[in-house]
């Protein structure tokens, strides 16, 4: 059981397919399974709804946040009482070429609480893989995004955003995150290198907890995921990691707000860190 100032909070892996129904039947298994579990909110991967075979298909699926798909999972989150974190929405975009992936946040009564679009669009050669250009088709979004749940205050990213701390430090020393949300479908070449070391760096670096949830496996022909879905607490140790990096399923871990609040009183970063203005004024 969770202590009393501590709240449960569970991060689902998956292997996203193009089939929205197949999809939010799996989300849907994951849900009651985190909702059983004693889970508050639940975390889902990037491209949780849908993720395509073929160039093109995520702009052919994309939709707005009141068209059926989002609405689905409103429904769900009502139905079993639970929040939901759902990172990497095909959001239809600003004109027909263009969608926008949204990290959406549900409450337990079915209603959208906050929309973050990810910033760093992964336009990307890997090494010995294939190369990616998400920009030609996603508009990038502008605005950092934290809010709060029942599971702290939660800071909104999207996967390659990962790689910019500049965007985790604003979230916690400006938005006052508690939590960092790290929804992803982490390549495998790049997952193996850098997953789990980026990650724990994020949640040393800014004394948050991170959720980091993962899609995994064979998508299609053309696309990998490497999974190790993590939550991470704010002095970097893992205390939930689902087992099977290849499987589908969750990993559960308690917010503890005390060891929090002792973390950063006891170190207190946000108290020695120097404004961007001594930075700027700094010697050639």
């Amino acid at each position: 059981m969770a202590a009393a100032n501590s709240v449960r909070a569970a991060a689902a892996q998956m292997t996203s397919v193009n089939d929205i129904a197949a999809n939010f039947a799996t989300c849907s298994r994951l849900v009651k399974e985190a909702a059983s579990a004693g889970a508050k909110l639940i975390c889902f991967p990037e491209n949780f709804a849908f993720l395509g075979a073929k160039d093109g298909e995520s702009l052919k699926i994309a939709e707005p946040l009141d068209g059926p798909i989002m609405q689905q999972y409103c429904s769900l989150a009502r139905e079993s009482s639970i929040w939901l974190s759902l990172g990497g929405f095909q959001e239809k975009g600003p004109d027909d070429k263009h969608l926008y992936n949204t990290h959406v946040v549900i409450d337990n009564a079915g209603n959208i609480k906050s929309t973050y679009k990810k910033i760093h669009l992964f336009d990307v050669d890997i090494p010995g893989g294939r190369s990616y250009k998400e920009s030609s088709f996603t508009e990038a979004g502008k605005n950092v995004v934290a809010v709060d749940s029942p599971v702290g205050r939660l800071g909104l990213t999207v996967c390659y955003d990962l790689r910019f701390p500049e965007i985790y430090q604003n979230l916690r020393f400006q938005h006052g995150a508690q939590v960092l949300l790290v929804p992803a479908t982490f390549t495998v070449v790049t997952g193996h290198a850098h997953w789990e070391i980026l990650l724990r760096a994020r949640a040393i670096e800014t004394q948050c907890y991170v959720i980091a949830s993962a899609q995994t496996g064979k998508h299609s022909e053309k696309r990998e995921s490497y999974g190790e879905t993590l939550i991470i607490d704010p002095w970097g140790t893992v205390i939930g990691r689902f087992p099977d990096r290849l499987a589908t399923g969750i990993t559960v871990a308690d917010i503890d707000f005390s060891q929090l609040d002792s973390i950063r009183t006891r170190m207190p970063i946000s108290k020695h860190r120097k404004p961007i203005d001594f930075w700027k004024s700094g010697s050639p």
